[in-house]
């Protein structure tokens, strides 16, 4: 807790008097055999909260009630009644000190866990301060719950949750919603957004446990769970055959780096690489940074410029380890930059495709932009992850500007700031397009002072009339993306739904949708991979920052390429904790394979005859995912089979050939577009436009006039003017 929402506690306590009776209104409950608020559902109930005797209750209720009687209908009507009446009377307190107050008086009511339940396999994750959660479904088939925390607000929290949910049935606890939450309307003075989280998180956790003991209860089989990487200060442990596969490479062979590192240093090499990569290769990338400044991994939007900022450097050839829509952009940025003479090399000599970039090279995209062309004032927003041939064949048909994951949301909203009326024709994404359309559709829903937080030039009539506006093309997936349908989202909600949750754009409505209400619960993110990993270096440093024994697990809703580039990030920062005064702090990153990929650990196996220790990793056989990358057409090992066309082996193929034997590597050479648009100009001069036009946004946060010009007043034919 920070020291300013400390004392806004300390002074708000003097004001509260431990008589109930003297507060301005009734309290709506007490633990401490207190007479329950009278509703026409229900008679009176008096009940007794006591702390359970140990961290696992026993079968019988810890509740007395009496003179309970109940028809059907009322049972189901219980929960929302109390609810209700709960938000009518924070609603009624209109200043924050006073619901603040409130909830500090309600925190004397809650009875405190003993230590034996205060253990960290009770902590409930996200929140600011630490929050304890235990259930226990009685024999009666009604939900049991009891909470602590080490913050008097929290406290307040979790009574107020447990007089709505304790005693009711599951399926009752299950339909309470985070949005049945906000209307409780209850934060501090300074309106920390944290704390109101902290209501969302509880009961999200009150829910997962239903779940559980539901399933216990009914006999079902029990959830394998998904294959992950947890890092600590101590070293890394891989649970399960695939996260087992993905460690392996975190400790390179040290003989393949001082190779790969003599070959770069010697002959001026750099290499730009996509997050995506396999992990070997990354392994070994990662570790020959520390030798040679001319390697960058990242996402595709800086690729390019890290290529010239190679060459500025001195660098001679740049290598490019990702899809050819890739190196296709890092040779013509090269050219553009005044770098003609630097090789540029891909690392196959086969196409090395994208299914995106496939679907957008197709005659249906093409008459997708020519009913664009027919409706000015028009503007294409192309995802970056396309070829520049497509690049330069849709500017011509209609004026484009690329996007990334990162920027797409602020790039469309600033061009329909810009230009009155305008329409806009995003591609090709099918996923990504309904996403954004998903986006401004709530963005409806909030007040117009949270909109121009979003972008200031918006309020809720901006964004009404931006929606019939916004077009996207229908038929475009990426195969990586698409695997995390509705079999993966389901067990995520099930077993994951109190973690970090993150997902790309790219990802399926149902994956978008989960991470979108974890995200406004302070518990997900939704973007690009740099996006994603920037959320989790975030969190893990405010875990580090609040010095308390933590284990953080987020979900990697993304290309599991992503590891490699998360463990080194996570293991940076956690290594200023080794000191055995500092808490320890654990972070868990899962990887969601689809069942139908998960084995089974032999029941005759000992984990000790099974353990493989490399470098300062232990990886135990069990249960994890088969089959090499473990993907199933049900969802998702997320592992994109182009990107893995990216060996370290052609890596090391093509510096061992440069520069002398340049013939043997020719086919792995990105070679300059000769061919020309239907105007009769260069592929590469014109695909590069709407590149720049994006460079532009991104240094001005405003469209370049020449690409506002060309929206506005398109030639005879339809065309754009280049």
């Amino acid at each position: 807790m920070d020291s300013s929402t400390t004392a806004t506690i300390s002074s708000l306590k003097t004001t509260i008097s431990p008589n109930p009776n003297r507060t301005k209104k009734t309290p709506i409950f007490h633990y401490k055999k207190t007479k329950l608020p009278s509703f026409s559902t229900f008679k009176s109930v008096k009940c007794i909260h006591s702390p359970p005797p140990n961290p696992k209750p026993s079968n019988s209720s810890p509740f007395i009630c009496t003179a309970v009687t109940f028809s059907p209908s009322q049972t189901t009507e219980l929960v929302p009644s109390k609810l209700h009446h709960l938000i009518t009377e924070f609603q009624s307190l209109s200043q924050p000190v006073d619901r603040v107050k409130r909830l500090l008086h309600y925190a004397t009511f809650l009875s405190p866990l003993p230590d034996s339940s205060r253990v960290d396999s009770n902590r409930v994750m996200g929140c600011t301060a630490q929050v304890w959660l235990e259930a226990q479904l009685d024999q009666y088939g009604k939900m049991r719950f009891w909470a602590d925390s080490d913050s008097e607000i929290t406290r307040g929290f979790c009574a107020c949750l447990i007089w709505v949910l304790d005693g009711a049935v599951p399926e009752e606890v299950l339909k309470v919603t985070t949005e049945d939450l906000t209307a409780l309307n209850v934060g501090l003075p300074v309106g920390a957004r944290s704390r109101v989280n902290t209501w969302h998180n509880v009961l999200v956790s009150m829910q997962k446990r239903a779940r559980m003991l539901v399933a216990e209860r009914d006999g079902k089989k029990d959830f394998d769970p998904f294959p992950s990487l947890v890092v600590s200060s101590d070293g890394i442990q891989a649970k399960g055959s695939y996260a087992e596969a993905q460690a392996r490479y975190l400790f390179p062979d040290e003989s393949k780096v001082q190779e790969l590192v003599k070959e770069l240093k010697e002959k001026k090499i750099g290499v730009v690489a996509h997050f995506y990569m396999d992990p070997e290769v990354q392994g070994v990338l990662t570790a020959a940074q520390k030798q040679w400044p001319h390697i960058h991994i990242s996402d595709s939007l800086v690729m390019a410029d890290s290529a010239v900022k190679m060459a500025e450097a001195g660098c001679k050839f740049i290598t490019v380890l990702g899809v050819d829509f890739m190196s296709e952009n890092v040779r013509a940025i090269l050219d553009q930059a005044g770098f003609g003479e630097v090789g540029v090399y891909r690392m196959s000599n086969e196409r090395i495709g994208c299914s995106l970039a496939d679907a957008a090279s197709t005659p249906a995209y093409m008459s997708y932009l020519g009913a664009a062309s027919g409706s000015p004032p028009s503007l294409h927003v192309i995802y970056i992850n396309t070829s520049l041939e497509t690049k330069a064949y849709a500017h011509e048909l209609v004026p484009t500007i690329t996007c990334t994951s990162s920027n797409v949301v602020q790039t469309i909203l600033q061009a329909f700031a810009q230009i009155p009326d305008l329409n806009i024709w995003y591609g090709p994404d099918s996923y990504m397009g309904a996403n954004i359309a998903k986006l401004f559709q709530q963005m409806t829903m909030m007040s117009d002072e949270e909109i121009a937080e979003v972008h200031p030039a918006h309020n809720g009539d901006s964004i009404r009339s931006l929606l019939p506006r916004l077009h996207y093309y229908q038929d475009g997936t990426c195969i990586v993306h698409h695997l995390f349908g509705h079999e993966v989202v389901e067990k995520i909600n099930d077993m994951y739904c109190d973690a970090f949750l993150t997902a790309h754009l790219e990802v399926p409505g149902e994956m978008f949708s989960l991470a979108m209400e974890a995200k406004r619960r302070g518990m997900g993110v939704v973007g690009s991979t740099q996006n994603i990993l920037d959320f989790i270096k975030q969190r893990v440093q405010e875990a580090l920052d609040r010095d308390v024994n933590d284990h953080l697990r987020f979900v990697l809703g993304t290309e599991s390429g992503m590891v490699t580039s998360i463990v080194a990030a996570v293991r940076h920062l956690l290594g200023s904790t080794k000191s055995s005064e500092k808490a320890k702090v654990n972070v868990e990153i899962v990887f969601p394979v689809s069942s139908d990929s998960i084995t089974r650990t032999s029941t005759n196996s000992t984990s000790g005859l099974n353990s493989v220790k490399v470098g300062d990793i232990i990886l135990p056989v069990i249960p994890g995912a088969a089959s090499g990358e473990g993907c199933s057409i049900h969802g998702g090992c997320a592992s994109c089979p182009y990107m893995k066309m990216n060996s370290l082996n052609s890596l090391l193929k093509v510096c061992h050939h440069l520069p002398g034997e340049k013939n043997k590597v020719a086919a792995y050479e990105a070679g300059r577009f000769k061919l020309r648009t239907p105007n009769g100009k260069s592929i590469a001069d014109v695909g590069c436009e709407p590149i720049l036009h994006m460079r532009h946004f991104q240094a001005t946060k405003e469209l370049p006039d020449k690409l506002v010009y060309q929206a506005l007043y398109p030639d005879s034919n339809g065309r754009s003017i280049s």
